[in-house]
């Protein structure tokens, strides 16, 4: 067996990701399956979920590889439920950008082991339209997210993120009673790792996240609130209003102890304002929650 004589090296216990290099000269899934003892029909799947990676490059189909090429597997990719009627969820289409309503438990964007199963692939096939990442949504967050059909139109977005030009409002249900401040300013921790660590004292090096809470109605055990987010970190939203001790509902990773669904979190990117063309274009969804 190849497996024998080829040293396998295990990273990433979740995502089961294997590393080794070719024994031989062949066919990528068949050497995939021969030295992982895994089906072809196994293989050939994970080769389409861009799961598998050639000298560090995703391949994209099965392909001849050389003896001693570096071949990266992700046996245990996390996988989404994408069953959706994709056009449906349109909010907004432009000849330059669509506006989709994203669900929750979907990444916006491809991920390092499945490139397949994320709103920007989804739509993109439901339109037959290459689409390009302008920015991003958590995978728990649902709502507002645009894409654009054409360079010119990422730029001018990306531009306008950079020098604060684009309104984004949230709205969430957090488990407090308490009165929140307006304002929050918080630093969090430069590490790739969640959930994210934020503080209320700056630290050297470390990412100023800021936001404003416009609105917040008190009910028995939870509040709703609506927030402008002024900065855009990774988790930031759901790391400061925890830090404040007003976890989102369903959000566990931050503390939550409220909500059914490990999958969904009562956060919604509601509200989105930005220019194109000289023209401004300002869209909104329910504000309304059902829990």
């Amino acid at each position: 067996m190849l497996k024998n004589q080829t040293q396998i090296q295990s990273q990433g216990f979740e995502y089961g990701v294997k590393h080794f290099n070719s024994p031989k000269s062949g066919a990528l899934n068949e050497i995939i399956a021969e030295v992982l003892e895994q089906s072809l029909e196994q293989i050939n799947f994970l080769i389409q979920l861009g799961s598998v990676y050639v000298s560090s490059k995703r391949a994209q189909e099965n392909e001849q590889v050389t003896e001693n090429t570096h071949i990266r597997v992700h046996t245990k990719p996390r996988r989404y439920n994408v069953n959706y009627d994709w056009k449906s969820r349109i909010v907004f289409d432009h000849q330059d950008f669509v506006i989709l309503n994203k669900p929750n438990n979907i990444p916006s964007h491809p991920s390092v082991d499945n490139q397949i199963e994320n709103s920007l692939t989804q739509l993109s096939m439901a339109l037959n339209t290459k689409l390009l990442i302008t920015h991003r949504l958590d995978t728990l967050t649902e709502g507002l997210i645009v894409y654009g059909k054409n360079n010119q139109f990422v730029n001018s977005f990306n531009t306008q993120l950079q020098k604060k030009l684009i309104t984004k409002k949230y709205v969430a249900l957090v488990e407090t009673t308490e009165k929140l401040p307006n304002h929050l300013v918080h630093y969090m921790e430069p590490s790739p790792r969640a959930p994210k660590k934020v503080s209320q004292v700056a630290h050297e090096g470390w990412d100023i996240c800021e936001l404003k809470i416009e609105q917040q109605k008190i009910f028995d055990h939870y509040s709703w609130i609506k927030i402008d987010l002024l900065t855009g970190r990774t988790h930031q939203i759901r790391s400061q209003v925890s830090e404040m001790g007003a976890p989102i509902i369903g959000d566990r990773l931050y503390g939550s102890r409220l909500g059914d669904d490990k999958n969904k979190i009562a956060l919604r990117a509601q509200e989105i304002e930005f220019t194109w063309l000289g023209q401004s274009h300002q869209i909104k969804i329910s504000e309304d929650f059902d829990i």
